[in-house]
């Protein structure tokens, strides 16, 4: 069996290589999903108000594990089911989800909350370590509400 050759980078800039792993905007909003929303499963993703793709969003899914930033499991319950988490790659990626969550509710107009991004903003190693602990203890709870719910 040939061994699989490194695919060819466009250059040796992290910016650029880390691009290459999860770049895309299904990709960022699939790790989104499971690090602040508490979705889990294909059909949450599929659910989640994106407009994905069942095709595009299995694409993401296999390129996000390939990559080692989230891995899979049978559901305990219904072996059918997998369940979808980030590893400790995927979580290192935190502070910059965080930071797109900062700068999209500063820049643009969003359905984000302004009291809970300013809360966010001003309080980024709490929400990051709250993000990290809810990880470590598998914790599914969304750690913010559906954007566009003022129901806080």
């Amino acid at each position: 069996m040939p061994l699989k050759s490194k695919p060819k980078r466009r250059s040796g800039c992290p910016v650029s290589i880390s691009l290459e792993k999860f770049g895309d905007r299904w990709s960022l909003l699939i790790i989104r999903d499971l690090m602040v929303r508490g979705l889990r499963t294909f059909k949450e993703f599929q659910e989640s108000g994106e407009g994905i793709a069942t095709n595009i969003l299995a694409d993401r899914l296999k390129k996000l594990e390939a990559a080692g930033i989230i891995s899979s499991e049978v559901e305990e319950t219904d072996g059918r089911r997998m369940n979808y988490r980030l590893t400790k790659k995927g979580i290192d990626l935190a502070p910059v989800m965080l930071e797109l969550l900062i700068w999209g509710a500063r820049h643009e107009q969003t359905g984000a909350h302004c009291a809970l991004m300013a809360k966010m903003e001003e309080n980024r190693d709490a929400i990051l370590a709250e993000v990290r602990r809810r990880w470590q203890e598998r914790d599914s709870t969304p750690l913010i509400p559906e954007f566009g719910d003022l129901n806080l």
